[in-house]
């Protein structure tokens, strides 16, 4: 055997490799394309290839170097990325490879337990996932949901909610000034820009591989949540809404519609991704669809790093800016550059 190292975003080994089971969106092309197009950032990734050239095990990353230090995400702002790899012997090939470069290697395993059996590696940070198994017939997935969210359902169509598919981008905009307000009003966080949407747009939804789910009231957009497609999985990947028009209840409709158009187009699975410990409304938003949970483990690997001060230091000041620029006294449009500038940040 031996490892070379490809650019995930167009070589057919990675592509061939990614095909196989076990990977998920993002470890997708056009995933990884989004990452770099809207950051800036070089992706790469170790492949392991087998004495016929075929591709065996693998993992993609970026190493970044700005002010929070040099350090290798797979991937950065990805809910989970495990290594495509399924021995001992491959996997030791591949990290020994990642420690020639000699920084912080991060990582966000879900489904592969090799990695966390790596001494090398701390677990530094846990979150909860959830999925939704869409196989059963439509009848049974309608059972299997919370009887709250039946109310809330059967709420939002009898006071005439709608739900259709974005196909512009002024509807993708109105999408993301939701997801804006969300994120500063009720969170105190900043917002990827919305050129990473737009990315997301160009690269799944203009390619049949996404949608953006809009519920309409009185030709007013109240909520709507995205979603990206990738081998037998539907992702449910962002959810934004008017907290004044939450009466009419367009996010339990969103994603049963979300798992109506799954169903019809045949995905076996719904993933509705990653959530904080500390976000238990939406763990118990999540569970009332019938959901299976896991764990998502984020690793961390750092030979020969001392502390660094610095770093210390700007991970203070990054959260007193995230705090000043969310402060509900500030434009709008100001936090959003603030994002635009900033979110690269945090990884």
């Amino acid at each position: 055997m031996k490892i070379v190292q490809v650019d995930p975003r167009v070589d057919p080994i990675w592509q061939t490799l990614a095909d196989r089971g076990g990977s998920s969106v993002f470890h997708s092309p056009s995933w990884i394309q989004v990452l770099t197009e809207t950051y800036g950032w070089e992706a790469s990734a170790y492949v392991v290839l087998d004495d016929r050239g075929e591709p065996q095990a693998g993992i993609p990353f970026c190493r970044i170097a700005d002010m929070m230090g040099e350090r290798i995400l797979a991937l950065p702002f990805s809910d989970y990325c495990d290594p495509l790899v399924n021995d001992q012997q491959c996997w030791d090939f591949l990290v020994e490879c990642l420690l020639l470069n000699r920084c912080p290697i991060n990582l966000r395993c879900l489904h592969n337990r090799i990695p966390l059996t790596d001494q090398r590696f701390a677990v530094v940070k846990q979150a909860k996932w959830h999925r939704l198994d869409m196989r059963p017939v439509l009848d049974e997935l309608w059972d299997g949901i919370d009887h709250s969210a039946h109310r809330a359902i059967r709420k939002s169509q009898r006071e005439g909610v709608e739900v259709r598919v974005a196909k512009s981008e002024g509807e993708l905009r109105a999408f993301f000034e939701m997801h804006l307000k969300i994120r500063k009003y009720k969170l105190g966080m900043l917002a990827q820009p919305f050129v990473f949407f737009q990315n997301i747009w160009r690269r799944f939804v203009d390619k049949q591989n996404g949608f953006l789910l809009l519920a309409v009231y009185q030709d007013k957009i109240l909520a709507g949540d995205f979603f990206l497609q990738w081998k037998d999985t539907l992702y449910y990947k962002f959810n934004a809404s008017l907290p004044s028009d939450l009466s009419h209840r367009p996010n339990d409709l969103l994603v049963w519609e979300g798992i109506r158009c799954g169903k019809a187009t045949g995905f076996d699975f719904l993933d509705f991704g990653l959530s904080d410990f500390a976000q238990e409304g939406l763990v118990r938003y999540k569970r009332k669809f019938g959901t299976e949970e896991k764990i998502i483990s984020f690793l961390r690997c750092a030979p020969d790093v001392s502390p660094n001060l610095a770093e210390r230091f700007t991970r203070d000041l990054l959260t007193q800016l995230t705090r000043r620029f969310t402060d509900q006294m500030v434009p709008d449009v100001v936090t959003e550059k603030a994002g635009e500038d900033l979110y690269r940040l945090f990884t």
